[in-house]
């Protein structure tokens, strides 16, 4: 076959293979504790897979409308409306995707344009600056402020310009476990009052909120939630995350535009998860209690690093534990990571690659979402270190 090595420019040359995979691959080669990649290791409600199983055998097996099942959105609406407070037509403003990350490049394919400028929050999740640059945006950064990871409204002001299209927010936030705060959306909203800026907003962590803080979704803000798309996962939110399954909130205006792009990315996601999921989502519970559980996850884990070398950066929200080890090694993020891996059969993932410029403060990131028998076992090693 003729070689084409030579003539091919890569839309993204500067990307290789994402963190979470090589620390992932690290950890089973080296048979380590893999605390890097954000996956669960214990089971699923028993009680969600047999509904799948229900609506499998009932011969719910082919293509679902484009949006996804009437049901199901529907459900979404009814969540959101009680939970807070906003209406959004389940027919025209809600559509669901395969997965959340699906859903973040589906918007930004929909809205931005060659030379359109996209503002993202770094350390930012490894997906939003490669999807703007795949379509042709440029990217500014803005920097959360170390250590507590807090906007920086005196400089994202001055990044704004007539070019700029979107700002990529995302709270809870991963990698950091901040949340932002009311305030936080306040400055946001009145920023991007009277302007054309489109806010797209990561909230795949919102059940997942810690020490009874309240989730400030944008949806809650009358001029933000006009200009904005919201991302949710049904797999975050019920430790399935192989489901890959998840929706999108904004008004008819946006959605019209993102379903434009969305059937020709993906066109329908997973038909039996969708019919168990407005089923299971019915019930408040379901969900209601999971900042309990994941806290007490958050909590076993931190508790016993409280003779290690590590330093605790408080996290608020998601399944995610940040550890600073400056006391320990002056190593940078991505050697010491790969270092406990390979001496001390731990994973973790370095917060370094979230950051455009390989920003290096000391920091690792580690996942709680792990039955108590593995955290202990993890806690043990590191307070070896």
């Amino acid at each position: 076959m003729e070689s084409l090595e030579g003539t091919i420019r890569s839309k993204l040359p500067g990307s290789g293979t994402s963190i979470f995979a090589v620390m992932s691959g690290l950890a089973n080669e080296y048979k380590a504790i893999n605390l890097s990649q954000g996956f669960p290791d214990f089971p699923i409600s028993e009680e969600l897979t047999e509904k799948v199983h229900y609506y499998m055998k009932r011969g719910y097996n082919q293509y679902a409308p484009m949006p996804g099942i009437p049901k199901l959105r529907g459900a979404i609406s009814k969540m959101f409306k009680k939970n807070h407070g906003v209406k959004y037509d389940p027919d025209t403003e809600i559509t669901v995707t395969a997965g959340a990350t699906q859903a973040l490049y589906t918007a930004i394919s929909a809205f931005v344009r060659e030379g359109d400028e996209v503002i993202i929050f770094e350390p930012a999740y490894d997906s939003y600056a490669p999807a703007v640059t795949v379509n042709g945006g440029i990217v500014k950064y803005s920097k959360l402020q170390f250590p507590d990871f807090s906007p920086n409204w005196e400089e994202i002001p001055r990044m704004i310009t007539n070019r700029t299209r979107m700002i990529i927010i995302n709270t809870p936030q991963n990698p950091t476990g901040n949340v932002w705060t009311k305030e936080d959306m306040q400055q946001l909203e009145k920023l991007t009052k009277d302007t054309d800026i489109i806010v797209l907003s990561d909230e795949v962590y919102e059940h997942l909120i810690y020490d009874s803080l309240q989730h400030e979704s944008a949806c809650r803000f009358p001029e933000l939630v006009k200009r904005t798309l919201i991302t949710g996962s049904f797999g975050k939110t019920f430790h399935a995350t192989g489901w890959k399954t998840g929706f999108v909130l904004a008004p008819e205006r946006l959605m019209s535009e993102f379903r434009k792009v969305h059937q020709f990315v993906v066109f329908a996601a997973n038909t039996p998860i969708q019919h168990a999921l407005a089923d299971y989502i019915g019930n408040e519970e379901h969900y209601k209690g999971l900042p309990r559980f994941y806290q007490q996850k958050r909590d076993f884990f931190a508790q016993r690093l409280q003779s290690s070398r590590f330093k605790l950066i408080p996290s608020y929200g998601t399944y995610f534990q940040l550890l600073e080890y400056s006391d320990i090694s002056d190593e940078a993020e991505m050697d010491f990571a790969v270092r406990l891996i390979k001496e001390y059969k731990i994973a973790s993932v370095p917060v370094s690659p979230f950051y455009h410029n390989k920003d290096d403060h000391k920091v690792l990131r580690f996942c709680f979402a792990k039955q108590e028998k593995t955290l202990k076992k993890a806690a043990e090693i590191l307070c070896r270190i």
